[in-house]
């Protein structure tokens, strides 16, 4: 008997290994993926690469939006501080409700540093994209 349990107990260890992470958690290549996604966008919005930025935003998104011009129009009227920013630094990648949210330190190109939060999506493909961005106030702090 004790060895039937140990068997048992060795076939769930392997499953929970075999699935991955839970949903509401994320492994260093997702971490690395998101964080390279934001990077990637806010290096198109320095170019003024309206596509390239637009091709980083989730379906969802991009469904907003008729075009990468009126979307970086947005970005640009909407979010001086992630177009724009002086200074960033990745914080922490929190899940809430299974979905992933990148907290990103940024200072706006006025010096008001706010907190970036964007939620991230999963791709069919395994790729991520971002869904949306929040500002939050931040309190005054440097990176």
């Amino acid at each position: 008997m004790r060895a039937m349990w140990r068997f048992i107990s060795g076939l769930a260890m392997v499953a929970i290994i075999a699935v991955g992470p839970a949903k509401g958690q994320a492994n260093a290549a997702d971490e690395t993926a998101i964080r390279g996604v934001i990077e990637s966008q806010l290096a198109a919005f320095q170019r003024d690469d309206g596509p390239g930025a637009y091709s980083l935003a989730s379906p969802t998104i991009q469904a907003k939006f008729v075009n990468a011009d009126v979307f970086l129009e947005m970005v640009k009227t909407g979010y001086p501080a992630v177009y724009r920013p002086r200074e960033v630094e990745f914080r922490t990648l929190e899940f809430k409700d299974g979905r992933p949210f990148q907290e990103v330190f940024v200072v706006g190109p006025d010096g008001t540093p706010v907190l970036a939060i964007y939620e991230m999506q999963r791709q069919p493909d395994g790729s991520w994209r971002i869904n949306g961005c929040w500002l939050v106030r931040a309190p005054e702090e440097s990176v």
